[in-house]
């Protein structure tokens, strides 16, 4: 259709961020006539490993969290002035039709043709467009990006910002870029064949960042631009560590004391309270909230750590850490979660990067295997892609806990596993592939003009951790007031507020339970709706239940009400 269009010289070019990131290289995937470039922004090319829904084969509360946007978006009505009387035929059967998205994406929990349906990296040659892939170190879905270099092709280039899910001219934290002019250089030599110069650009713009002290949200991050010319490098050394009890050894330096017999010695145990995690962050920051992880030391102390002496140089990151080892578990279902943490000299513990690993999916994804109690199982994590620079006189640790709440719903037992220590081997990607950072420069960010909008109360997050003293348990509670405010261009007020608690108490993983609250208004004169949609889900040892609704109000009349209660067997998780 666009390329039969007059005013299209017959070159399309696609791009989007999130969705319309998948979408971009989905699309591209099919190989459509005239579809000569995309730009896919923070977005993924494996579905299943590397999504809002499962990671390392855990079972992500993202997964929840987005479904239940998705409900309370989904139930937004029609606008009368675009389509007519007929909005309100229209609102309700959408309201009757629209799915319960948490159900089916639950219902799927290994990777299975679902996944495999729409995760390009399954077959990476099936993209011939050229393709710039743009991402942020804040945002859930850098990974995809140094696997869309080495995976892809065709002709293909790469920039990773220190950005959340955010297009990069008005992304947080600064510095920003002026991305629409890097788009247009994009689109003119590959939709109208002008030399722009792109194909001379590094294949990988990444900024390295410094060294911070833990903090729940950035305004800015220090650093600097490099350029990796080649990517993947056609070399890149690594520094590998050792692990010996509350130790990292450098594998070329002489290591810790042996243990006394009392310690361990061989193995180490890794157990963990059900709230370990609990200063995580959120799992893909949006929303410009507090949701950046904060200082680590509590979850820390509610892990088994290793950490190196003071540096005596600094450490420069660039890549994605791993770490192997032999485990054993004491029940049928267990999982890893690893932390890597910048230790300042005060004891601030600042996350640089994890991993997480459903030890039932320690191998191929789509058939995970049982876990054999006391059985001693190979287990390969490896950490988020990270660009990171340690200084000199500070430490590095890392955290290993068989927890992590609330970002992963935890295993239906309380686990121990058993670290074979002779085994465990970390391996950290060193930076000197980069090149100096003289070498990459962008204009400044430029946008087109802001919505005009009349404010009547301004938008608001607020993140809490609360302890209830009498029973013990452990609730975060969440609530995102994106404001009320007039549309001037179109007369519509909008208004709405996302809350959500997450609750779990230390002993008790069946405990664990999530609840979310949409409300969504629009009205303009005399037309005035409102939804709320709501959500739950907990879980006991072999299934997970969860129940939502969905209310849709005119003016203050009800019109109608939709409740779902769901079953999904405990598969995998």
């Amino acid at each position: 259709w666009l390329r039969s269009q007059p005013w299209c010289n017959g070159e399309v070019g696609m791009m989007g961020i999130s969705w319309g990131g998948f979408n971009a290289l989905q699309t591209a995937a099919l190989q459509p006539e005239g579809l000569n470039a995309i730009i896919t922004l923070c977005s993924t090319d494996d579905r299943f490993a590397d999504d809002i829904h499962y990671s390392g084969g855990c079972l992500l509360n993202e997964n929840h969290g987005w479904g239940a946007t998705m409900l309370s978006y989904s139930s937004r009505p029609p606008d009368p002035a675009l389509v007519g009387e007929r909005w309100r035929d229209m609102w309700l059967e959408r309201l009757e039709n629209q799915p319960l998205l948490i159900d089916e994406w639950l219902s799927h929990q290994a990777r299975d043709g679902y996944w495999r349906h729409g995760s390009v990296c399954e077959d990476f040659s099936r993209i011939k467009a050229p393709t710039l892939a743009v991402g942020g170190w804040g945002d859930a879905y850098s990974n995809a990006i140094p696997r869309l270099l080495e995976g892809l092709s065709s002709p293909r280039k790469a920039i990773i910002g220190p950005w959340v899910h955010k297009y990069p001219h008005f992304a947080v934290p600064e510095p920003r870029i002026g991305f629409l002019q890097e788009a247009l250089r994009w689109w003119d030599r590959w939709l109208k064949g002008l030399n722009t110069g792109v194909e001379d650009d590094p294949d990988l713009r990444v900024y390295m960042m410094d060294g911070v002290r833990p903090a729940t949200w950035f305004t800015e991050r220090p650093g600097a631009w490099h350029a990796i010319e080649h990517y993947p490098p056609r070399t890149q050394p690594t520094q590998a560590f050792t692990l010996s009890p509350a130790r990292l050894n450098a594998a070329d330096v002489t290591p810790a004391p042996a243990p006394s017999p009392d310690d361990g010695r061989r193995t180490i145990a890794i157990t963990s309270p059900q709230h370990c995690g609990i200063n995580g962050g959120e799992y893909c920051a949006i929303w410009l909230g507090p949701d950046w992880p904060g200082d680590q030391r509590d979850d820390d102390a509610a892990s088994t750590s290793f950490e190196t002496p003071p540096l005596t140089q600094e450490l420069a990151l660039l890549g994605a850490a791993e770490l192997t080892a032999m485990v054993s578990a004491d029940q049928p279902f267990a999982l890893l979660a690893a932390r890597l943490c910048h230790v300042h000299p005060d004891g601030a513990s600042t996350r640089m990067t994890y991993d997480v690993k459903n030890l039932r999916h320690r191998g191929n994804p789509a058939r995970p295997e049982v876990i054999v109690p006391g059985e001693e199982m190979r287990i390969a994590l490896k950490f988020d892609d990270i660009a990171y620079r340690i200084p000199a006189g500070h430490r590095l640790r890392l955290s290993l806990s068989t927890t992590y709440w609330p970002l992963i719903w935890p295993s239906p037992h309380n686990a121990t596993l058993t670290l074979n220590l002779e085994t465990a081997r970390l391996s950290l990607p060193l930076a000197s592939a980069c090149d100096a950072s003289d070498k990459v420069t962008f204009p400044p960010p430029r946008s087109a003009p802001p919505q005009r909008l009349a404010i009547t109360r301004e938008a608001s997050h607020r993140r809490h951790t609360k302890t209830d003293q009498a029973t013990g348990s452990v609730s975060i509670e969440i609530e995102d007031d994106f404001g009320l405010f007039e549309d001037l261009d179109t007369g519509i007020i909008s208004e709405e507020i996302a809350r959500e608690v997450q609750t779990i108490h230390p002993d008790d993983p069946l405990s664990a339970s999530m609840t979310t609250h949409w409300t969504q208004v629009r009205r303009r004169g005399a037309w005035q709706t409102r939804t709320e949609a709501r959500t739950a889900m907990n879980a006991d040892a072999t299934t997970f239940y969860i129940r939502a609704s969905v209310e849709a109000f005119e003016g203050e009349r009800k019109i109608h009400e939709k409740t779902w209660d769901r079953r999904v067997p405990r598969e995998h998780v």
